[in-house]
């Protein structure tokens, strides 16, 4: 497997990403009096052969990882279990799950005391090879997903893809869906590299463990350019905007990843519709955004509820709807996204095709 590492020049901190083949020896060296650790309750069921008697003489909190959880509702009993049990400044926190432990805890670290440490140690595919750098903290209000948060790195990332194994497929796939927008992104090169490795992915650890390492890489490269998500950063909303839509009106029956990966189809969809990319490249892209969602079937979608939850996105400004559109691998690019007769009856079009063609 590969053993690597790579450090994120955050301007909050620089913080290290280390790749393992055993949590376990790092996180017995995290762990100090008085840190409390945040475990996911399938993690902790998983793995409690591993972890329960580490945690025998440290605090450790229990999150039933949920989308609900994820809220001001959601956050408050965590925050007063904390203060309640005498957690201080200097103590840290020790996160272990996946995107909604994550968002929980580091929200948490960045709000509690004016700010504490906090350490992160992925368990789920999507976490692994995308959330878990960054520094964004998210949490949702109401319907809304994500609409409130900062930034905020870890002190240090620990990754180990033997988490991976006890991952159910749609979970596998809503991983490898999040990946996939970052090699489409990133261009022609390492849309072939996916496009040959995507299903050795699914069998081979090692080809997996360098397929998210370089996730990473892409991802880390626009972080430190533009950190707080105002310029070149923008690019990785490429599929989301659509794809959170979906999510919130499935009420998240469809995960995130999976989301995305129809996310950018629809992205591309329109992109052709308007001329930026032929044909070809539409449905080059669209074979293997396909493989990824498998025989998910969309519900019948409103599109007055589409518009209005497009128009809520955190990145919509103003009053324009923006989206990531592309003129191809390696050139998508933010644009407003004018809601005319012809963009709905194209999105009508999408949506209406979509179960007979998946």
């Amino acid at each position: 497997m590969c053993l690597k590492s790579m450090t994120v020049q955050s301007i909050k901190h620089p913080y290290n990403v280390l790749f393992v083949d055993d949590f376990v020896p790092r996180l017995t060296e995290h762990i100090e009096h008085g840190d409390v650790v945040v475990v996911d309750a399938k993690v902790l069921e998983i793995y409690k052969d591993r972890l329960l008697h580490m945690l025998k003489e440290v605090h450790y909190i229990i999150i039933e990882s949920s989308e609900k959880k994820k809220s001001y509702q959601g956050v408050e009993p965590f925050i007063k279990e904390l203060i309640e049990i005498g957690f201080r400044k200097n103590n840290r926190l020790i996160a272990i799950g996946g995107g909604v432990v994550q968002d929980i805890t580091a929200f948490t670290s960045s709000i509690l005391f004016r700010g504490v440490d906090w350490f992160f140690y992925p368990t789920t595919l999507l976490a692994q090879c995308d959330s878990c750098i960054g520094s964004k903290t998210s949490i949702n209000f109401g319907d809304y997903k994500n609409q409130l948060g900062g930034f905020y790195p870890p002190r240090e990332i620990v990754i180990d893809v033997n988490f991976l194994d006890t991952l159910t497929s749609l979970d596998f796939r809503s991983g490898m869906g999040e990946m996939l927008h970052y090699y489409l992104v990133s261009g022609e090169v390492d849309f072939q590299r996916m496009s040959h490795e995507y299903a050795l992915a699914f069998k081979d650890k090692s080809v997996l463990c360098e397929l998210v390492y370089h996730s990473l890489e892409i991802k880390k490269g626009y972080v430190e350019r533009d950190e707080f998500d105002q310029g070149p950063r923008n690019i990785f909303n490429y599929g989301h905007s659509f794809g959170h839509a979906i999510e919130t009106l499935t009420n998240y029956e469809i995960p995130h990843g999976i989301a995305v990966s129809i996310g950018m189809d629809i992205a591309n969809h329109l992109s052709a519709k308007m001329g930026l990319i032929v044909q070809d490249e539409y449905q080059r892209m669209h074979v293997l955004l396909q493989k990824n969602w498998g025989d998910t079937c969309l519900p019948d979608i409103n599109l007055d509820n589409f518009f209005a939850l497009l128009r809520k996105d955190k990145k919509t400004v103003g009053i324009e709807i923006n989206v990531i559109l592309t003129k191809g691998l390696g050139q998508m690019y933010k644009t407003p996204l004018p809601v005319t007769p012809k963009i709905t009856e194209w999105l009508s079009d999408y949506l209406i095709s979509f179960n007979k063609s998946s």
